[in-house]
């Protein structure tokens, strides 16, 4: 027993001392280390030297290339008193006064394209009268936004650049938990540009305590020290490719205390993909509400296992619906990724593009049913019918009331945006009378540049108002 003991402390002491280099390494084929389905180490492997440890400067000298401090100026009114002296002598009434004012902030971005497409956070660009970009090499330029999408806190900027270097998107959802990662960015500004740092994966699919400014509940939770300045950088994995765009901290102080998050990378590949190709995030929607399978649930159910998601509600009228998804079944896969939480499948719709089809996997009464299901977008294509009769336009909806053809529900879209609203009562568009729903679309389509509404509102007034027709 007493000589096992012994073994042991040296076999410690030995793995201990060739880590730091101060005993000979081991033969290669001592060296080599195969490890088994739990990921140990096999018997016989498991003398290690320096080079079994992580070696993060391939990934570190690689990424930090593409990795760029985001600086941006943002202007806004103060209001301020007019001196009483002044109004003494020059008779002002002292209303208060506004004065244009600059406020400088930064962050950081991740070039992903060598033309110059870089990804960063909405928050850092938003509202921006000046963007400038600093790469690695000192050179600056100014940038552009392409696009943004606040839901995901993730924005495209553009600089006029060729010949950049890049960072390649990986599969975020091979990461798996424990694996090392590399947060790269300017954190608390300019003088700590290109900080690296490392970590490993702390969990995934995570939620975030907020006030709903986060619609995503998928992100990767790291212990890679991230600060302010840090956010639209990369996250890599030991390969110098990009995993997720680090994006908040949770901090009492304001400061890093150990928990960071990043929107995972095929997230922000979609998103990118929309704003470039589309100039605006093409959004699938499944339409249903759903929950965690619970241990009563599955008691009750007698389901095999706790992986899947509960289905609430089905949105009427949805893709769900119309693939024939029902209330209470047990949502276990989406053609071949498993479901195992609402954040899986939230992730996994987020890939996909309006009319885009899948196969869902349910559990229903005990056993496996597969449903053909096409995905819907956020907005509906003007034009489209609902079973109730009322037709999809710019973002609202239309229908045929008592009072005429009325919007019904302005919804976010263009309509809402030019100043329609509930209740208002379409008479006119484009100086033509119209009596049902289909006049509304078939004049808009006649339209060469722009729509312009006439009618009377809620509160029985007239009014109008106008918008640019899509391209």
């Amino acid at each position: 027993m007493g000589k096992n003991f012994f073994t042991v402390i040296a076999s410690v002491l030995l793995s201990g001392l060739t880590a730091w280099g101060i005993v000979k390494a081991a033969t290669p084929q001592q060296n080599e280390i195969v490890y088994n389905e739990q990921g140990k180490p096999a018997a016989g492997t498991v003398n290690l030297s320096v080079s079994d440890y992580p070696d993060f400067t391939y990934a570190a000298e690689h990424a930090v290339e593409a990795v760029v401090y985001v600086k941006v100026t943002v202007k806004y009114q103060q209001q301020y008193m007019i001196d009483p002296f002044f109004r003494f002598f020059f008779g002002d009434e002292g209303q208060p006064q506004t004065r244009e004012q600059e406020r400088q902030g930064s962050g950081s971005g991740v070039i992903i394209r060598p033309d110059g497409y870089i990804v960063t956070n909405n928050h850092v660009v938003q509202n921006a009268s000046k963007i400038e970009v600093t790469l690695n090499n000192n050179k600056t330029y100014e940038a552009t936004v392409i696009g943004t999408d606040p839901a995901t806190d993730v924005a495209l900027i553009k600089i006029d650049a060729a010949g950049l270097p890049t960072l390649k998107f990986a599969d975020s959802d091979k990461l798996r938990l424990g694996e090392w990662v590399l947060a790269i960015g300017s954190p608390l500004g300019e003088e700590l540009r290109s900080t690296i740092t490392a970590g490993i994966v702390s969990a995934k699919g995570r939620s975030m305590p907020s006030n709903g400014e986060f619609k995503i509940e998928s992100f990767i939770q790291t212990d890679a020290a991230v600060n302010p300045g840090n956010s639209g950088g990369a996250l890599v994995n030991k390969a110098g490719e990009l995993v997720g765009i680090n994006t908040a901290i949770i901090s009492t102080t304001g400061s890093y205390t150990g928990y960071s998050f990043a929107v995972p990378s095929n997230i922000v590949s979609k998103i990118v993909g929309d704003l470039i190709d589309f100039g605006s995030v093409k959004r699938a929607l499944l339409g249903v509400t759903m929950s965690p399978v619970s241990e009563k649930m599955a008691k009750d159910m007698k389901l095999p296992s706790l992986d899947g998601v509960y289905i609430n509600e089905v949105t009427k009228g949805s893709a769900a619906d119309k693939a024939g998804v029902k209330k209470e079944d047990i949502l276990v896969k989406v053609d071949s990724t498993l479901i195992k939480t609402p954040s899986d499948l939230q992730v996994v719709v987020n890939q996909f593009h309006p009319g885009d089809r899948a196969v869902l996997t349910v559990i229903r009464d005990g056993r496996q049913k597969e449903l053909e299901v096409q995905f819907q977008g956020t907005v509906e294509a003007t034009g489209t019918v609902a079973e109730d009769g009322s037709v999809a336009f710019y973002g609202a909806r239309i229908g045929l009331t008592a009072k005429g053809v009325e919007i019904l529900s302005a919804g976010s879209g263009k309509l809402a945006q030019a100043g329609g609203e509930d209740g208002f009562v379409i008479q006119f568009v484009n100086d033509q009378k119209v009596t049902k729903p289909q006049d509304v679309i078939e004049i808009a389509k006649k339209a060469r540049r722009s729509i312009v509404i006439e009618g009377v509102t809620a509160t029985g007034r007239q009014g109008y108002f106008a918008f640019g027709k899509d391209e």
